[in-house]
Protein backbone atom coordinates (compact mmCIF):
# COMPACT_ATOMS: atom_id res chain seq x y z
CA UNK A 1 0.00 0.00 0.00
CA UNK A 2 1.33 3.42 -0.93
CA UNK A 3 2.35 5.91 1.77
CA UNK A 4 -0.54 8.36 2.22
CA UNK A 5 2.02 11.12 2.84
CA UNK A 6 3.37 10.81 -0.71
CA UNK A 7 1.92 13.38 -3.09
CA UNK A 8 2.63 14.02 -6.76
CA UNK A 9 2.03 17.62 -7.76
CA UNK A 10 1.78 18.76 -11.38
CA UNK A 11 1.68 22.49 -12.12
CA UNK A 12 4.01 24.65 -9.99
CA UNK A 13 2.83 28.04 -11.22
CA UNK A 14 1.87 31.17 -9.29
CA UNK A 15 -0.75 29.23 -7.32
CA UNK A 16 0.62 25.71 -7.56
CA UNK A 17 4.00 26.42 -5.96
CA UNK A 18 2.60 27.99 -2.78
CA UNK A 19 0.02 25.19 -2.56
CA UNK A 20 2.84 22.65 -2.77
CA UNK A 21 4.77 24.67 -0.18
CA UNK A 22 1.89 24.37 2.29
CA UNK A 23 1.84 20.61 1.76
CA UNK A 24 5.59 20.34 2.39
CA UNK A 25 5.28 22.47 5.52
CA UNK A 26 2.52 20.15 6.77
CA UNK A 27 4.85 17.15 6.53
CA UNK A 28 3.88 15.67 3.16
CA UNK A 29 6.48 14.36 0.75
CA UNK A 30 5.81 16.27 -2.45
CA UNK A 31 7.31 15.25 -5.79
CA UNK A 32 6.69 18.06 -8.26
CA UNK A 33 6.49 18.28 -12.02
CA UNK A 34 6.58 21.43 -14.11
CA UNK A 35 7.86 22.25 -17.59
CA UNK A 36 9.83 25.24 -16.27
CA UNK A 37 13.19 24.59 -14.64
CA UNK A 38 12.86 27.67 -12.43
CA UNK A 39 9.69 26.19 -10.94
CA UNK A 40 11.49 22.92 -10.20
CA UNK A 41 14.37 24.83 -8.59
CA UNK A 42 11.88 26.74 -6.44
CA UNK A 43 10.34 23.44 -5.32
CA UNK A 44 13.72 22.27 -4.05
CA UNK A 45 14.15 25.54 -2.19
CA UNK A 46 10.95 24.99 -0.21
CA UNK A 47 11.78 21.38 0.62
CA UNK A 48 9.97 19.51 -2.13
CA UNK A 49 11.44 16.89 -4.42
CA UNK A 50 11.78 17.44 -8.17
CA UNK A 51 10.61 14.32 -9.96
CA UNK A 52 12.85 12.81 -12.61
CA UNK A 53 9.74 12.28 -14.70
CA UNK A 54 5.97 12.33 -14.40
CA UNK A 55 5.95 8.56 -13.92
CA UNK A 56 8.58 8.89 -11.20
CA UNK A 57 6.37 11.38 -9.36
CA UNK A 58 3.29 9.17 -9.62
CA UNK A 59 4.84 5.78 -8.94
CA UNK A 60 4.34 5.80 -5.15
CA UNK A 61 1.84 8.64 -4.78
CA UNK A 62 -1.39 8.23 -2.84
CA UNK A 63 -2.66 11.48 -4.35
CA UNK A 64 -1.90 13.30 -7.59
CA UNK A 65 -2.71 17.01 -7.47
CA UNK A 66 -3.35 18.59 -10.86
CA UNK A 67 -3.03 22.38 -10.74
CA UNK A 68 -3.12 22.73 -14.52
CA UNK A 69 -4.78 25.16 -16.91
CA UNK A 70 -7.79 23.19 -18.13
CA UNK A 71 -9.32 19.76 -18.68
CA UNK A 72 -7.39 19.22 -21.92
CA UNK A 73 -4.10 19.69 -20.12
CA UNK A 74 -5.29 17.36 -17.35
CA UNK A 75 -6.09 14.68 -19.92
CA UNK A 76 -2.67 15.12 -21.50
CA UNK A 77 -1.00 14.56 -18.13
CA UNK A 78 -3.19 11.63 -17.13
CA UNK A 79 -3.52 9.75 -20.41
CA UNK A 80 -0.98 10.87 -22.98
CA UNK A 81 1.93 11.34 -20.57
CA UNK A 82 1.13 8.21 -18.60
CA UNK A 83 0.25 9.43 -15.09
CA UNK A 84 -2.74 7.10 -14.81
CA UNK A 85 -0.64 4.12 -15.80
CA UNK A 86 2.02 5.00 -13.23
CA UNK A 87 -0.26 5.72 -10.26
CA UNK A 88 -0.91 2.84 -7.82
CA UNK A 89 -4.34 1.23 -7.84
CA UNK A 90 -6.80 3.17 -5.68
CA UNK A 91 -4.87 6.43 -5.89
CA UNK A 92 -6.84 9.67 -5.96
CA UNK A 93 -6.44 12.37 -8.62
CA UNK A 94 -7.40 15.82 -7.33
CA UNK A 95 -8.30 17.99 -10.32
CA UNK A 96 -8.07 21.54 -8.99
CA UNK A 97 -8.36 23.48 -12.24
CA UNK A 98 -11.50 25.30 -13.39
CA UNK A 99 -13.05 22.99 -16.00
CA UNK A 100 -16.41 22.49 -17.73
CA UNK A 101 -18.54 20.08 -15.66
CA UNK A 102 -19.21 17.72 -18.57
CA UNK A 103 -15.48 17.41 -19.30
CA UNK A 104 -14.83 16.63 -15.64
CA UNK A 105 -17.46 13.89 -15.73
CA UNK A 106 -15.93 12.34 -18.86
CA UNK A 107 -12.46 12.47 -17.35
CA UNK A 108 -13.73 10.88 -14.12
CA UNK A 109 -15.12 7.95 -16.10
CA UNK A 110 -11.80 7.42 -17.85
CA UNK A 111 -9.87 7.65 -14.58
CA UNK A 112 -12.19 5.07 -12.97
CA UNK A 113 -11.52 2.63 -15.79
CA UNK A 114 -7.86 2.62 -14.76
CA UNK A 115 -8.66 1.74 -11.14
CA UNK A 116 -8.06 5.25 -9.80
CA UNK A 117 -10.51 7.89 -8.55
CA UNK A 118 -10.92 11.45 -9.78
CA UNK A 119 -11.82 14.04 -7.15
CA UNK A 120 -13.31 17.18 -8.71
CA UNK A 121 -11.82 19.95 -6.54
CA UNK A 122 -11.62 23.40 -8.17
CA UNK A 123 -10.35 26.28 -6.07
CA UNK A 124 -11.05 29.96 -5.56
CA UNK A 125 -8.93 32.53 -3.78
CA UNK A 126 -6.12 33.33 -6.17
CA UNK A 127 -2.43 33.65 -5.40
CA UNK A 128 -3.10 35.34 -2.06
CA UNK A 129 -5.27 32.44 -0.91
CA UNK A 130 -2.79 29.88 -2.22
CA UNK A 131 0.05 31.43 -0.24
CA UNK A 132 -1.98 31.79 2.95
CA UNK A 133 -3.60 28.35 2.72
CA UNK A 134 -7.02 30.01 2.72
CA UNK A 135 -8.36 28.78 -0.61
CA UNK A 136 -12.00 27.84 -1.03
CA UNK A 137 -12.14 24.28 -2.39
CA UNK A 138 -15.36 22.92 -3.92
CA UNK A 139 -15.42 19.13 -4.11
CA UNK A 140 -17.57 16.84 -6.20
CA UNK A 141 -16.91 13.16 -5.42
CA UNK A 142 -18.38 10.20 -3.52
CA UNK A 143 -18.29 10.86 0.22
CA UNK A 144 -15.69 8.21 0.93
CA UNK A 145 -13.31 9.72 -1.62
CA UNK A 146 -13.94 13.22 -0.29
CA UNK A 147 -13.07 11.99 3.20
CA UNK A 148 -9.93 10.28 1.89
CA UNK A 149 -8.44 13.47 0.42
CA UNK A 150 -9.92 16.04 2.84
CA UNK A 151 -6.83 16.24 5.11
CA UNK A 152 -4.65 17.08 2.12
CA UNK A 153 -7.12 19.60 0.73
CA UNK A 154 -7.46 21.29 4.15
CA UNK A 155 -3.72 21.91 4.08
CA UNK A 156 -4.22 24.07 0.99
CA UNK A 157 -7.58 25.67 1.81
CA UNK A 158 -9.44 26.56 4.99
CA UNK A 159 -12.87 26.58 3.34
CA UNK A 160 -13.56 23.04 2.14
CA UNK A 161 -17.00 22.07 0.86
CA UNK A 162 -18.48 18.76 -0.28
CA UNK A 163 -20.74 19.97 -3.10
CA UNK A 164 -22.17 16.57 -4.02
CA UNK A 165 -21.39 12.89 -4.59
CA UNK A 166 -20.70 13.20 -8.33
CA UNK A 167 -17.63 14.45 -10.15
CA UNK A 168 -18.58 17.65 -11.96
CA UNK A 169 -20.64 19.07 -9.12
CA UNK A 170 -17.64 20.92 -7.74
CA UNK A 171 -17.06 22.30 -11.23
CA UNK A 172 -20.67 23.53 -11.40
CA UNK A 173 -20.27 25.42 -8.12
CA UNK A 174 -16.97 26.94 -9.32
CA UNK A 175 -18.65 27.99 -12.60
CA UNK A 176 -21.38 29.75 -10.63
CA UNK A 177 -18.76 31.46 -8.47
CA UNK A 178 -16.97 32.69 -11.58
CA UNK A 179 -20.26 33.80 -13.14
CA UNK A 180 -20.86 36.11 -10.20
CA UNK A 181 -17.25 37.34 -10.15
CA UNK A 182 -17.31 38.11 -13.88
CA UNK A 183 -20.67 39.87 -13.78
CA UNK A 184 -19.66 41.92 -10.71
CA UNK A 185 -16.38 42.87 -12.38
CA UNK A 186 -17.99 43.89 -15.65
CA UNK A 187 -20.63 45.88 -13.76
CA UNK A 188 -17.91 47.71 -11.83
CA UNK A 189 -16.18 48.59 -15.12
CA UNK A 190 -19.44 49.84 -16.58
CA UNK A 191 -20.16 52.00 -13.54
CA UNK A 192 -16.73 53.60 -13.34
CA UNK A 193 -16.64 54.17 -17.11
CA UNK A 194 -19.98 55.98 -16.82
CA UNK A 195 -18.43 58.19 -14.16
CA UNK A 196 -15.54 59.00 -16.48
CA UNK A 197 -17.87 59.77 -19.36
CA UNK A 198 -19.97 62.05 -17.15
CA UNK A 199 -16.87 63.89 -15.95
CA UNK A 200 -17.05 63.14 -12.25
CA UNK A 201 -13.96 62.50 -10.15
CA UNK A 202 -13.61 58.73 -10.40
CA UNK A 203 -11.50 58.35 -7.24
CA UNK A 204 -14.27 60.01 -5.24
CA UNK A 205 -16.90 57.95 -7.08
CA UNK A 206 -15.05 54.74 -6.25
CA UNK A 207 -14.76 55.70 -2.59
CA UNK A 208 -18.49 56.43 -2.40
CA UNK A 209 -19.76 53.28 -4.09
CA UNK A 210 -17.22 51.07 -2.32
CA UNK A 211 -18.67 52.13 1.01
CA UNK A 212 -22.34 51.88 0.06
CA UNK A 213 -24.89 49.18 -0.67
CA UNK A 214 -23.60 49.25 -4.27
CA UNK A 215 -20.29 47.71 -3.23
CA UNK A 216 -18.98 44.23 -3.98
CA UNK A 217 -15.75 42.41 -3.26
CA UNK A 218 -14.77 42.70 -6.93
CA UNK A 219 -15.43 46.45 -6.95
CA UNK A 220 -13.26 46.99 -3.88
CA UNK A 221 -10.46 44.78 -5.18
CA UNK A 222 -10.45 45.68 -8.89
CA UNK A 223 -11.84 49.23 -8.75
CA UNK A 224 -8.56 50.91 -7.75
CA UNK A 225 -6.74 49.06 -10.56
CA UNK A 226 -9.36 50.20 -13.07
CA UNK A 227 -8.22 53.74 -12.37
CA UNK A 228 -4.51 52.95 -12.84
CA UNK A 229 -2.85 53.58 -16.18
CA UNK A 230 -0.73 50.41 -15.98
CA UNK A 231 -2.06 48.15 -13.22
CA UNK A 232 -0.20 45.03 -12.11
CA UNK A 233 -1.61 41.75 -13.39
CA UNK A 234 -3.16 39.59 -10.68
CA UNK A 235 -5.60 37.73 -12.95
CA UNK A 236 -5.78 38.15 -16.71
CA UNK A 237 -8.70 39.20 -18.91
CA UNK A 238 -8.46 35.87 -20.71
CA UNK A 239 -9.16 34.00 -17.47
CA UNK A 240 -12.68 35.42 -17.47
CA UNK A 241 -13.07 34.76 -21.18
CA UNK A 242 -12.49 31.11 -20.29
CA UNK A 243 -14.40 30.97 -17.01
CA UNK A 244 -17.50 32.82 -18.20
CA UNK A 245 -17.47 30.55 -21.24
CA UNK A 246 -17.56 27.60 -18.85
CA UNK A 247 -20.46 29.18 -16.93
CA UNK A 248 -22.40 29.67 -20.16
CA UNK A 249 -21.74 26.05 -21.15
CA UNK A 250 -23.01 24.91 -17.75
CA UNK A 251 -26.17 26.91 -18.39
CA UNK A 252 -26.63 25.35 -21.82
CA UNK A 253 -26.26 21.88 -20.33
CA UNK A 254 -29.39 22.44 -18.23
CA UNK A 255 -31.20 24.58 -20.87
CA UNK A 256 -30.88 27.76 -18.83
CA UNK A 257 -30.42 31.25 -20.27
CA UNK A 258 -27.77 33.37 -18.55
CA UNK A 259 -28.14 36.83 -20.12
CA UNK A 260 -26.03 38.73 -17.58
CA UNK A 261 -23.18 36.24 -17.85
CA UNK A 262 -23.39 36.43 -21.64
CA UNK A 263 -23.19 40.24 -21.61
CA UNK A 264 -20.19 40.18 -19.27
CA UNK A 265 -18.54 37.52 -21.43
CA UNK A 266 -18.87 39.78 -24.48
CA UNK A 267 -17.08 42.64 -22.71
CA UNK A 268 -14.16 40.40 -21.73
CA UNK A 269 -14.09 38.96 -25.25
CA UNK A 270 -14.01 42.47 -26.66
CA UNK A 271 -11.03 43.42 -24.52
CA UNK A 272 -9.24 40.19 -25.39
CA UNK A 273 -9.99 40.70 -29.07
CA UNK A 274 -8.39 44.14 -28.86
CA UNK A 275 -5.13 42.38 -28.01
CA UNK A 276 -5.30 42.87 -24.25
CA UNK A 277 -6.13 39.37 -23.06
CA UNK A 278 -3.03 39.17 -20.88
CA UNK A 279 -3.70 42.45 -19.08
CA UNK A 280 -5.19 42.53 -15.60
CA UNK A 281 -8.88 41.61 -15.68
CA UNK A 282 -9.74 45.02 -14.21
CA UNK A 283 -9.04 46.35 -17.69
CA UNK A 284 -12.42 45.13 -18.88
CA UNK A 285 -13.19 48.80 -18.21
CA UNK A 286 -11.21 49.61 -21.38
CA UNK A 287 -13.83 47.78 -23.45
CA UNK A 288 -16.45 50.21 -22.11
CA UNK A 289 -14.15 53.16 -22.83
CA UNK A 290 -13.73 52.15 -26.46
CA UNK A 291 -17.42 51.43 -26.86
CA UNK A 292 -18.31 54.89 -25.63
CA UNK A 293 -15.47 56.98 -27.03
CA UNK A 294 -13.86 57.69 -23.66
CA UNK A 295 -10.22 58.68 -24.10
Amino acid sequence: MQDTKNIAFVGLGSMGLPMATNLVNAGYTVKGVDSRQEAMDALVTIGGKPAESLKDACGDAAILVLMVVNAAQARTVLVDAGALEALPQGAHVCLMATCPPDEVQTLATDVAKSGKILVDAPVSGGVVGAKAGTLTIMVGAPRADYDAVAPVLRTMGDKLYHCGPEQGQGAVVKAINQLLCGVHLAAAGEALALGEKAGVDTATLLEIVSGSAASSWMLKDRGPRMLMEHPPVTSAVDIFVKDLGIALAAGRSVSMGLPLAAAAHQMFLGESGAGNGLLDDSQVIAAYRRLNGIS
